[in-house]
């Protein structure tokens, strides 16, 4: 049995990657029914930690697991490494003796511990003496009441403190003002607007590139001849074509076989996200991670579904998805210098259209929410058993060109 599994990211201070949480559904449950917070937890070790393969969905970083108070007694964190994962303690643990004396072994033996969801209660003060990390939640609670809860907790010094939900900007600033140490949210999709800024002239011309190499009608022996006369666009390739992702049979060693070998698709694919990557300097490298997967889940669930566009301009679409982000400047101001096709330009900007359900179920299983993702399936007539192995492979796929550096 499959399972769906989201990654949600978690940056430190200078907003880069400290670990990833974990998001579960079971490819065979009902998306409208709730689901057993032990079977969740058994599924995502069972099937997707083994199954999918840890590297593909978190790059070496830490996993935030939620672990409910059953499992906890049962101690199963214990089966994995402690180097490997973050114990999550779900909101409703009680903190029995059994829960206390497991919680206090796993510390002890160098896991880290998190008060996932956390609310103040004095009755909490033995697992607030045991956790490491803890929780606070930035939609359920105002800044003032975040601002009384880290004041009741600074006595626990050995506490470091984590924001979830931080959805904007400004409230990544405050948090880090309150001394959080880590962030969990979606802030980093969106741009850093600053009234006056505009498009630098090397962002545009790397923009214009990434455009026209994405164009049906551009001349393939243009991108081999760019390629050619750029060294560092040249190692790149030759790093991208021998990692592990494309395990050919023995090494390519010339620019001419790598192209002969990946195919012009693929060849405009590489251009645009080593382009993107330039753009991006000086962004949380998330975004580029999370650009190569959603151009490359959209490009497969394009090639499962009947559609008037072909998969290379789902992928377009995908990979253009947070270009907002990157450059800091907004959609439609971004989308009016660039010669994307109408349909693409309407689903980034406007949110409507025939491709509009391709970025929405992206969107949806990022952030693990199972029910809308599965209405949007259905709409697409996709087979939402295959949607994690789609998932699996967009992830391995990034990882693949994330190594080129």
């Amino acid at each position: 049995m499959d399972a769906y599994v989201a990654r949600q990211p978690i940056f430190n201070r200078r907003k880069a990657i400290f670990g990833y949480e974990l998001l579960f559904r079971d490819s065979q449950a009902k998306f409208n029914e709730g689901i057993d917070g032990d079977e969740a937890t058994s599924t995502v070790l069972g099937n997707s930690l083994f199954g999918i393969g840890m590297e593909n969905l978190v790059d070496g970083k830490k996993s935030f697991i939620n672990f409910t108070q059953n499992l906890l007694i049962k101690k199963i964190p214990l089966l994995l490494s402690k180097s490997a994962i973050v114990v999550e303690i779900l909101e409703d643990v009680k903190p029995t003796p059994e829960v206390l004396e497991a919680c206090r072994e796993m510390s002890r033996k160098g896991y880290t511990l998190a008060l996932d969801d956390f609310t103040y209660a004095p009755e909490l003060a033995p697992l607030l003496e045991i956790a490491n990390i803890l929780k606070l939640d930035f939609q359920a609670s105002t800044l003032a009441e975040i601002r009384t809860l880290v004041g009741l907790v600074q006595k626990y010094s050995h506490l470091r403190l984590l924001a979830e939900k931080v959805e904007t900007y400004t409230q990544f600033q405050g948090a880090k003002e309150l001394g959080f140490d880590y962030f969990q949210g979606y802030f980093f999709c969106k741009p850093e607007i600053v009234k006056g800024k505009e498009i630098a002239g090397s962002q545009m011309s790397l923009l214009q590139i990434m455009a026209v190499v994405n164009q049906p009608d551009f001349d393939f022996g243009s991108i081999e001849r760019l390629i050619a006369r750029d060294v560092n666009l040249s190692y790149k390739l030759l790093r991208y074509i021998n990692s592990a992702f494309f395990a050919t049979a023995r090494e390519i060693a010339s620019i001419q076989q790598a192209l002969v070998y990946m195919g012009e698709v693929e060849i405009r694919r590489f251009v645009s996200l080593v382009t993107m990557s330039h753009l991006a300097q000086g962004k949380p490298d998330e975004l580029i991670r999370m650009s190569c997967i959603r151009g490359k889940f959209c490009e497969l669930l394009g090639s499962m579904t009947r559609t008037s566009v072909p998969p290379d301009g789902l992928f377009t679409l995908g990979i253009f998805s947070l270009i907002d982000a990157i450059v800091d400047q907004p959609m439609e101001r971004v989308m009016r210098e660039l010669p994307l096709a109408d349909n693409i330009k309407s689903a980034l900007v406007h949110r409507k259209g025939e491709l509009i359900g391709y970025l929405g179920l992206i969107e949806y299983y990022e952030k693990g929410q199972w029910a809308m993702m599965g209405r949007v399936a259905d709409a697409l007539h996709l087979p939402q058993a295959q949607l994690p192995e789609l998932y699996r492979q967009a992830c391995q796929w990034s990882a693949s060109f994330s190594s080129v550096g």
